[in-house]
């Protein structure tokens, strides 16, 4: 092995700083998330040999031999050959550029340098920055390295040569440094260096604290009663505000309108049994609305001879039994029908000879 060619250096990073992916391509990794990952399979090559094929006998000749291994070059052979799957084009082929870096820290630099990460993505390749910063210079993010965006929010760029370093708060957080409360949370804990802020009740548009007592002003659907956010029953309107099939469903901050049953002309609630009136078809029994059987009253629902009645959901229909012939006032049965078509005349009988 040998130490990198200097030449080589100013090309390495070009293989990592590839072009802005297209369109479609937003799972391609950075520059620097291929950077990272190379010493995070680097990193777990050095804990996967450490003391290997060391484990019991002559201790004093082990440690030995052992320190001899720590450091040496057939160690790194062994971690360089596990780093890349041999189906990882991307993998095998960005270990084929840096592969001579690789062997620089492992074998001059790593006592100066303990950081694998920070000395060859940060320092060398220079495509990361560390924790707390951002962009092509490694600039401090809002509020400091230490809690980019005090601990509230994501720094843009964090950690990349990439993006402003401005703040994207997270949720109940606003401010330029993700330091003040939404509106609909109240501030539950601020110092010098830390903030919380904490949902206000469901009740408040703005609030001092957790109950719908602490309200500053309420939210839509909740009026003030009593120095207290309380739910506006919209149900009890004296203007319904569903439609005449429908009933109303309070819920807090606002109503539903639901469909009535089928059954129903119109309805208090959900069910057979909140009807107003039934449609008809239907009547009310047992106090709620149920189908009628046409065909079990006592006067005929179907009135031709023969005909048969069959009951269905508010209402119910008349057909002839099948083979029968059906006409306008009866169902006539096969045979009936034939001696009918067949019959012809009566002729007088004939005179016998005397």
């Amino acid at each position: 092995m040998h130490p990198p060619r200097r030449a080589a250096l100013g090309l390495l990073p070009l293989l990592l700083l590839l072009p802005p992916p297209a369109p479609g391509a937003a799972n391609k990794p950075t520059p620097c998330q291929r950077c990272r990952g190379l010493v995070d399979k680097f990193n777990q090559g050095m804990v996967d040999t450490a003391n290997k094929n060391f484990g019991g006998g002559n201790t004093a000749w082990e440690e030995k031999t052992l320190s001899k291994y720590e450091f040496s070059e057939i160690r790194l052979l062994e971690i360089l050959e596990g780093l890349c799957e041999s189906s990882d084009f991307e993998c095998n082929q960005m270990l084929e550029a840096q592969e001579e870096h690789l062997e620089a820290w492992w074998l001059q630099l790593k006592n100066e340098y303990p950081d694998l990460f920070e000395w060859f993505c940060v320092k060398t390749l220079k495509v990361c920055c560390l924790p707390g910063t951002y962009g092509p210079d490694c600039l401090e993010c809002q509020g400091g390295s230490q809690r980019p965006c005090s601990g509230n929010g994501h720094c843009s760029g964090d950690g990349s040569r990439q993006g402003d370093g401005s703040c994207r708060c997270h949720v109940g957080y606003q401010g330029a440094l993700c330091a003040d409360c939404m509106d609909g949370y109240f501030s539950s804990l601020r110092n010098e260096t830390h903030s919380f802020c904490t949902a206000c009740d469901e009740s408040c548009k703005t609030c001092s604290g957790p109950t719908n007592r602490d309200c500053g002003e309420c939210e839509v659907g909740w009026v003030l009663e009593e120095d207290a956010c309380v739910d506006v029953d919209e149900c009890a309107a004296e203007t319904p505000p569903c439609s005449a099939a429908q009933f109303c469903k309070n819920v807090n901050g606002s109503y539903t309108c639901e469909e009535c049953d089928s059954s129903c002309v119109g309805c208090t609630g959900e069910g057979p049994g909140n009807c107003k009136e039934c449609i008809p078809g239907y009547a009310r029994e047992l106090g709620q609305c149920a189908d009628v059987d046409e065909c079990s009253l006592a006067a005929k629902a179907c009135v031709r001879k023969n005909e048969n009645c069959y009951n269905t959901p508010g209402s119910y229909v008349c057909v002839c039994p099948d083979g029968f012939e059906e006409t306008e006032d009866a169902c006539v049965p096969p045979a009936e029908a034939e001696v009918t078509e067949e019959e012809s005349p009566t002729q007088p009988p004939a005179h016998e000879d005397l």
